[in-house]
């Protein structure tokens, strides 16, 4: 739980009773690996912390192709922004690719911190735009590079996540065949 509270207060400041709030409103929970924290189709019910462990947010495309879009690693959250603030149906997939330890707010729970805590939804928002710029800067250099740059940038991107995850998930992301990935892959050792 303090992995969450120091994260939270790098956006703004919780005096102690507040941070006591958020820990009551926070749950933890585990979720093995392969298992969903939520899914394309229903609405996103909750906000999870990750404290341990790798989320991945994946699609199919009309081919029916399993798409992997990006990671989640330790200290950062995982929502689908869209379907939690609207209360719509979510176009992907939550994953778990490693056994996950998270901090876990439900809908009603995260409203009331709004309702309660003066400035939460500012620091929220800080928190949201960091991810959003972090997303950006991950994906949009990635269109402009070959394979073998896409995959040297994951490395550097996700130093702790390379080795924990597998190999065809890996090649889904830098959106590359896996036989690619084993080839890129033997060419840089």
């Amino acid at each position: 739980m303090e992995s969450l509270i120091n994260y939270i207060l790098q956006f703004g400041h919780l005096n102690q009773q507040q941070i006591e709030l958020v820990k009551r409103k926070a749950t933890e929970v585990q979720l093995k690996k392969e298992a969903y924290f939520s899914e394309a189709g229903k609405i996103a019910r909750q906000v999870a912390f990750v404290t341990q462990g790798i989320l991945r947010v994946h699609y199919y495309n009309n081919k029916g192709e399993d798409i992997t879009r990006y990671f989640i690693d330790e200290n950062n959250f995982a929502v689908d922004l869209n379907s939690f603030n609207y209360q719509v149906p979510s176009s992907e997939y939550v994953q778990a690719v490693t056994d996950c330890t998270l901090i876990v707010f439900g809908y009603d729970s995260f409203k009331e911190l709004s309702d309660t805590i003066i400035g939460w939804d500012e620091m929220i928002y800080k928190i949201t735009t960091k991810a959003f710029m972090d997303k950006v800067n991950r994906i949009s250099p990635m269109l402009a590079e070959d394979a073998t740059e896409r995959y040297l940038k994951f490395l550097e991107r996700y130093p702790t996540v390379a080795n924990r995850i597998p190999l065809s998930l890996l090649a889904s992301y830098l959106g590359i065949t896996q036989s690619s990935l084993s080839r890129i892959r033997k060419n840089i050792r």
